[in-house]
This record gives C-alpha cells, sequence and structure tokens, in this order.
C-alpha cells in the first residue's frame, strides 16, 4: 500500500484559495478512481473535487468551512503499490454550491519565536507546542493579535475556536454604574393602578447559522467593491407601456418556438446599447498599470437569487443578439443557477452587472458594484401610476432604474445620460434595430 497526498490545484482564472465547504466522502471509506470526494468554494464557483486513483480516503487535512491555499493537501488516500507521492485535482471539474457542517481540523506545531505558520495544512515538527486550530483560525489570531500557544480551545480534543481568538482579543466589559435618579422635589401625581397584567414568557430560541459558502463569498466581495469604489447613483423613471406592447407581440412569437420571453431581455438589450454609446460604464480599472480598459463587448452579469445565495453568471455578447436569443440564454443559465449546476465558465468575463429585484418588490435601490466593473443597474418594481399626459391625468405603468457607478472612472453627467439612452430605447423599443 502507498499513500498519496492530494493538493489543492490551480484551477486558473486567478484563483488562490478555496474554502472546503462539504466533505463528500468520510475517513475510511473506499473510492473508484474519479469518485467525488470534496466540494471546494473559490471566488468564482464551487467545484466538486474526485478522486485520483482507486483506494480508501485516510486523512481529511481541511476541516469544512476552512480556507485552503493552492498547493495545499486536501486529503490523503492509500493506493496500491508502494512509496508515497503528491497529486493535484484535475482542472475539468463540474460545480455544486452546497454547504455543510465543520469537520476535521488539523494540529500545527507553533514556534514561539518565529510566530504563526503560514495557512498550511501540513504538520510541521518545531521546538514548540502543538496547537489545534484550523487555518482561518490562525489567519484570525494573526489579524487580532492573539497568541495562540496561549488559549485553551473549547473545541473536540482542545481545538481552538474563531470564537476563543475573539474572546481572547475582546477583554470583557467592565460595569457601569449607573447613578440613582434625582428625585423630584415635588409629589407625583395621583395615578391609577396598573391592571393585573399576565405574566408572559417569549420565546428566545435562536438559530446558528455557519458564516461560510456563497454567503461568506458574497461578503467578501462587497466590501471589497463598497471600500475600493467611491459609489455615486442616479435613479430615472421609465414609462413601460411601449415595451409591455412589445413584449407581448415576441411572447406570442416565442411560443412558437417553447421560448418564454419576459421584459428581462429588454432590458439587457437596452443596456448593451447604452454601453455601446457610453461605453465608460463598461470598462475596468487596473490599478496598478495605471490603465482604464474599456470594452467594446458587452457581456452582462445577470444577479440570480437561488436557494444557497445569490450568483451573478454570465450571458456573453448581449450586443450581437436578438431577443429570442437573449431569452433563450438568460432562462437557461438562471435554471441552471437555480439547480446548482453552474460550472467556472458561466462566471467568465462580465463587464456590466444587472441586478434586477423588480419582481419581488421595492421602489428604488442602489446595488453595489460587482467589482472590478465600474457600474451596476438596478431594476426595480413596475407599477399602475397616475401620470401626466399634456394636460390629461393618465394610468401609466412605470418603474425604476437606477445605476451606481464607480466614480473614479465615471463622471455623474456619463451616468445620467446612459440611464436617459435607457429610458428612450426602453419607451421606444423599436429604437433598438435602428
Amino acid at each position: 500500500m502507498s499513500t498519496l497526498e492530494f493538493k489543492l490545484p490551480d484551477i486558473g482564472e486567478g484563483v488562490q484559495e478555496g474554502e472546503v465547504t462539504r466533505w463528500l466522502v468520510s475517513v475510511g471509506t473506499s473510492v473508484k478512481e474519479d469518485d467525488p470526494v470534496v466540494e471546494v468554494m473559490t471566488d468564482k464557483a464551487t467545484v466538486e473535487i474526485p478522486s485520483p486513483a482507486a483506494g480508501k480516503i485516510s486523512q481529511h487535512l481541511v476541516g469544512e468551512g476552512d480556507v485552503a491555499q493552492v498547493g495545499d493537501t486536501l486529503f490523503t488516500i492509500e493506493v496500491e503499490g508502494g512509496g508515497e507521492s503528491a497529486v493535484e485535482a484535475p482542472t475539468g471539474i463540474s460545480s455544486d454550491p452546497k454547504s455543510a457542517e465543520k469537520s476535521d481540523d488539523i494540529s500545527v506545531p507553533v514556534c514561539p519565536d518565529a510566530g504563526e505558520p503560514a495557512d498550511s495544512p501540513a504538520t510541521r515538527e518545531s521546538s514548540g507546542s502543538r496547537v489545534l486550530a484550523a487555518p482561518a483560525t490562525r489567519r484570525l489570531a494573526r489579524e487580532l493579535g492573539v497568541d495562540l500557544s496561549a488559549l485553551a480551545g473549547t473545541g473536540p480534543k482542545g481545538r481552538i475556536k474563531s470564537s476563543d481568538v475573539r474572546s481572547a482579543a475582546s477583554p470583557p466589559p467592565t460595569e457601569e454604574v449607573v447613578p440613582a435618579a434625582a428625585t423630584s422635589a415635588t409629589s407625583p401625581p395621583v395615578q391609577h393602578a396598573a391592571p393585573d397584567f399576565p405574566k408572559v414568557a417569549g420565546n428566545r430560541e435562536v438559530e446558528e447559522i455557519p458564516f461560510r459558502g456563497i454567503r461568506r463569498k458574497t461578503a467578501e466581495a462587497m466590501v471589497r467593491s463598497k471600500f475600493t469604489a467611491p459609489h455615486f447613483s442616479l435613479i430615472e423613471e421609465v414609462d413601460c407601456t411601449e415595451m409591455i406592447a412589445a413584449r407581448a407581440t415576441a411572447k406570442e412569437a416565442g411560443e412558437r418556438y417553447g421560448i418564454k420571453v419576459t421584459f428581462m431581455p429588454y432590458i439587457m438589450k437596452a443596456t448593451a446599447v447604452a454601453l455601446q454609446a457610453y461605453p465608460q460604464l463598461n470598462a475596468e480599472l487596473q490599478e496598478e498599470a495605471e490603465v482604464i480598459i474599456r470594452k467594446k463587448f458587452v457581456n452582462l452579469g445577470i444577479a440570480v437569487d437561488t436557494p444557497n445565495g445569490l450568483v451573478v453568471p454570465v450571458v456573453q455578447d448581449v450586443h450581437l443578439k436578438g431577443i429570442l436569443q437573449i431569452s433563450t440564454e438568460l432562462t437557461a443559465i438562471a435554471s441552471r443557477a437555480r439547480e446548482g449546476k453552474l460550472a467556472p465558465e458561466d462566471f467568465k468575463d462580465s463587464t456590466f452587472t444587472i441586478s434586477n429585484a423588480g419582481a419581488i418588490g421595492g421602489v428604488m435601490a442602489t446595488p453595489i458594484i460587482n467589482f472590478p466593473e465600474v457600474a451596476i443597474l438596478g431594476v426595480h418594481t413596475m407599477r399602475r401610476m397616475p401620470r401626466c399626459d399634456g394636460e390629461e391625468i393618465v394610468a401609466r405603468d412605470v418603474m425604476n432604474l437606477s445605476v451606481s457607478i464607480d466614480h473614479r472612472v465615471v463622471d455623474g453627467a456619463d451616468g445620467a445620460r446612459f440611464l436617459v439612452r435607457m429610458r428612450e430605447l426602453l419607451e421606444d423599443p423599436s429604437q433598438m434595430l435602428l
């Protein structure tokens, strides 16, 4: 028998680390070659990593919810043959955005003179003591300046948890002495006795939800965007009467081919046309190179609400496609998103993002930019409202569009012109054929 060390591979797209979201095979279980062993989430997608050979899983070296760097050993497998070797996963791996509870952790020796070790799941010998802690916990300890070797872990087998690190970093609160209220010099007015209310004990039940997977990746992306790009937002009202009529015609045409046509393809097509007129919003700022990249193609990221959280798959080359083709591709990619079947290729090369919460509700919002893009469009609820038509008050179907822009790259005037062009195109969809 020999032991293979399976290392987290470089799957491209600039991915440097991955979070283990779920072990699909427990320690001691026999697997065949290409059987899925573990789910790993990167900032691009969640992927299933298969076994490189037939054998028995002997160790999990990264716990569920922990982050491993490219090149870190994820697990070991005993196979027929002699010697030891290390292998990496193949890059052609499927995706499945699921999550589970935290599993095994690893023991890493701590050297008092050298500080905390790097985020690696390997166990190394040193003259210091052993500390049982996950890579994410060690990273948190470094950020908060906490010495792990001085802590007593509250987890299984003395494992140090993130809560132990936070408790060590935060001193116990001091009791605040509240002075007694001064008594009034005058007697209070006579009051009637309060009713004899029954004693009520409310429910204090709480639910603890692991902060990991898509939720954690979304949080990291939102923080990076909000604290990097200075956001500026504009709002425009759109009369949807003509778009509703155009969609009714297209819906009948689509039904002949089994294609479902919604309002979203019209908004996507109008966005592509407007972005070609105002490419400042279809750009990316590369700060280190000190250059702004304006993109002459339009790939639209579409924010999709799924049971596992928000994902943003991409519809490619929208500027080159008609309403029926956009409808077909949008339906397909949204279906894969909700079923958890998106692949890494579905997230590539977005140039601009649309966030459409109109079907849920909300008159207006200012979405956060999908960094490193420089703008995002918000689409909001369509409502029947009274509006002026000359001297008359008439009922019209209206909705609000909002655009959030990175003010380092896009001026407010450009954002306003973009929204005005969007309104013109949606209020007269025939202009998109010109």
